[in-house]
């Protein structure tokens, strides 16, 4: 059985990989003790927003990555990380993005103890 969510945005429900990413993205977008109750819940994420852009903050930001969905998303495992050419120019730069990929593998039923995995996935940041 797949897990079952809520969409953020919409209210509609939510299965499968779409529901994963957005876990994902609730998981970078909160600091570790934001939450009252699960304080240990979150990332370094957003600590790490307006630091310096230089090659060891995007080294920290993959590490935060990396840890965070270790720890709090089962349903995908961390393979590597990408920083596509056509995502990060000069401009682009200039202004502190930086467009990233994480590639992985999805298990879908990891919640329930199976980690086979169902086919590999990308993830735009």
């Amino acid at each position: 059985m797949s897990s079952l969510g809520i969409d953020r945005h919409t209210g509609q429900t939510l299965t499968g990989w779409a529901h994963v990413v957005q876990s994902m993205q609730v998981i970078f977008s909160t600091g570790v003790g934001a939450r009252v109750m699960r304080r240990t819940f979150g990332s370094a994420v957003p600590a790490l927003l307006g630091q310096n852009f230089v090659p060891a903050t995007v080294l920290r930001f993959m590490s935060a990555v990396a840890i965070a969905i270790d720890l709090w998303e089962p349903r995908f495992r961390v393979r590597s990380f990408s920083l596509p050419s056509d995502a990060n120019d000069a401009e682009s730069a200039g202004q502190g993005r930086l467009g990233m990929q994480i590639h992985g593998d999805y298990m879908p039923n990891a919640l329930e103890g199976d980690f086979t995995v169902v086919v590999p996935k990308t993830v735009d940041l």
